[in-house]
C-alpha cells in the first residue's frame, strides 16, 4: 500500500466509515491471505497482456492471411471494424454475467475464449470461420476489457492509480509486443502464418491458470455479489444504475469513443502515411512500433497522476495538445520529422490509461464501476467503428492525406471538450438518482 496518498485516493481511503453499509462493505479490500492478493495481481497482468495480441498479430500477417484465405480486400478492410463493433456488443453482457458468476468467473472463461479463438482461427480453412473464431476471441477479451476495472476497484480501492497504470503498462506491452514479434516467431516457425498466430493462444491459456483459484474462492470480493437482504442498502445495491441520466457517464462514453477512434487510425493508417511521404517501409513500421511503445511507460505513470488531481481536464488537455501538434507534423512534414510525430501521437495515445483510471473514479461501488465500465466502453466502441473506415473512404477519394489528416486533427478538439467534462469531480451513482 502506498504511504501517502492525495487527491481522489486520499477522499477514497479517508471517507468517514458507514457502519453496516453495503457502500462501506464494496469498498473494503477482502480479508484474504496475501498469496490471494499477489495473485489476483498476477491475473491482472497476465489479463492485460492478452488483451490486444489477437488483434495486433493479426494486423503483421494481414496480406499473408488474405492470400493464404483469398480474402477480399472488402473483406479484409471489415476486419479492421470487427474488433470494436466486438467490444460494444459483448461487452455490455459483463455486468450481468459478473453478477451471476462473479468478475474472477468470468475473467477466466474471457480467457479461455481468447485462447479457444486464437488456436482454431488460423485452422478454420475459410473466410468464415476465421471471422468466427476471431469474434470467439474478440468475445473474450470484450468482457475482460469491462471487468478489470471493477476488479481494479474493489480489490485495491485505495490504489485504483497504481494499479490501473500496471495493468494499462501491461496491455500497452502486449500490444506492442504482438506487432513486433509475430512476423520474426513465423519465420522462426517456418513461416506458416498459421503459426504465427496460433502461437498467442499459449499466452491466453497461462493466463487461465490464476483466475482459477480466484473463480473458486468464495466470500471474496472477486466471487459473486450475495448482500444480505436484511443488510442496510441491499435493495440499493441490487438495483441497477439508469446509467444514462448520468452527464458524466455520457461524457466518458464519448471521451472513451474518440480516444479508440483515434488509437485505431493510427494503428491501422499512420505507418502507410509515413511511406506514402517516402519513408522506408521498415522505418514506417519501427516508426509505428515507438509510437505503441509510447504507452508502456506512460500508462503506468498517468494513472498515478490522474489518482492525486481533483479534476482530470489538464491531463485531458495535455495529450490533446500533444495530438494535434503530431497531426500538423504529419500534415506540414511528415518524413522530415516523423520520429517527433510518431513520439506525440504516441504520448496522445496515452488517453486510453486515462479514460480507465476515470471509470474507476467516477463511480463510488464496485456495481457502480461494472455499470459504467460496460456503458462507456460499449458505447465508446460504437463511436469509433466508422472513424478508420471513413480516413481510408477520404484517402481513396480526395487522392492524398491532407483531408484524412484533416478529420483526426479535428476529432480532438471534442475530445478535449468531453474528456475535460468527464473529468470533474463527480460521482454517477447521484447524478443517475437526481
Amino acid at each position: 500500500m502506498m504511504g501517502f496518498m492525495t487527491g481522489e485516493e486520499t477522499r477514497t481511503t479517508m471517507a468517514p466509515p458507514i457502519r453496516s453499509s453495503a457502500h462501506d462493505a464494496d469498498l473494503r479490500p477482502p480479508v484474504t491471505r496475501a498469496w490471494m492478493t499477489r495473485l489476483v495481481i498476477v491475473g491482472i497482468v497476465l489479463t492485460a497482456l492478452n488483451l490486444r495480441p489477437a488483434i495486433t498479430s493479426l494486423g503483421a500477417l494481414l496480406e499473408e492471411v488474405r492470400d493464404g484465405l483469398g480474402m477480399s480486400g472488402s473483406v479484409a478492410g471489415l476486419l479492421t471494424s470487427v474488433p470494436p463493433l466486438c467490444f460494444a456488443v459483448f461487452g455490455v453482457m459483463a455486468p450481468r454475467l459478473a453478477r451471476r458468476f462473479g468478475p474472477a468467473a468470468v475473467v477466466c472463461a474471457g480467457m479461455l475464449a481468447i485462447g479457444a479463438g486464437l488456436a482454431v482461427r488460423p485452422f478454420a480453412g475459410s473466410t468464415a470461420g476465421f471471422l468466427a473464431a476471431s469474434a470467439l476471441a474478440l468475445m473474450g477479451i470484450a468482457v475482460s476489457n469491462v471487468l478489470m476495472p471493477v476488479i481494479v476497484k474493489r480489490w485495491f480501492p485505495d490504489r485504483v492509480g497504481s494499479m490501473t497504470g500496471l495493468y494499462s503498462m501491461a496491455l500497452a506491452l502486449g500490444t506492442a509486443s504482438a506487432a513486433a514479434v509475430t512476423v520474426p516467431v513465423t519465420r522462426a516457425l517456418g513461416g506458416a502464418w498459421q503459426s504465427g498466430l496460433a502461437v498467442w493462444a499459449g499466452l491466453a491459456a497461462v493466463a487461465v491458470l490464476p483466475w482459477i483459484p480466484l473463480a473458486r474462492a468464495r466470500g471474496t470480493a472477486l466471487s459473486a455479489e450475495r448482500v444480505p437482504a436484511a443488510a442496510p442498502g441491499a435493495a440499493r445495491e441490487a438495483a441497477p444504475l439508469r446509467i444514462t441520466r448520468s452527464r458524466t457517464a455520457w461524457a466518458l462514453a464519448v471521451f472513451f469513443g474518440l480516444q479508440a477512434t483515434a488509437a485505431y487510425i493510427t494503428m491501422g493508417w499512420m505507418a502507410q502515411i509515413f511511406r506514402d511521404a517516402g519513408v522506408p517501409a521498415g522505418t514506417a513500421g519501427l516508426l509505428l512500433a515507438v509510437t505503441m511503445v509510447m504507452g508502456v511507460p506512460l500508462a503506468f505513470v498517468i494513472p498515478r497522476l490522474a489518482t492525486r488531481l481533483p479534476h482530470q481536464g489538464p491531463i485531458v488537455v495535455a495529450l490533446g495538445l500533444c495530438g494535434f501538434v503530431g497531426y500538423a507534423g504529419l500534415y506540414l512534414a511528415p518524413a522530415g520529422g516523423a520520429w517527433a510525430w510518431a513520439l506525440l501521437l504516441g504520448v496522445s495515445n496515452c488517453a486510453f490509461p486515462l479514460a480507465l483510471t476515470m471509470v474507476g473514479m467516477r463511480a463510488r461501488t464496485g456495481a457502480g464501476v461494472a455499470q459504467l465500465s460496460a456503458f462507456a466502453q460499449s458505447t465508446g466502441y460504437l463511436i469509433s467503428i466508422p472513424g478508420p473506415l471513413l480516413v481510408g473512404v477520404l484517402y481513396q477519394h480526395s487522392g492524398g492525406w491532407g483531408l484524412p489528416i484533416a478529420l483526426m486533427a479535428g476529432l480532438m478538439v471534442p475530445q478535449i471538450v468531453v474528456g475535460v467534462l468527464a473529468g470533474r469531480d463527480r460521482i454517477v451513482e447521484d447524478e443517475a438518482a437526481r
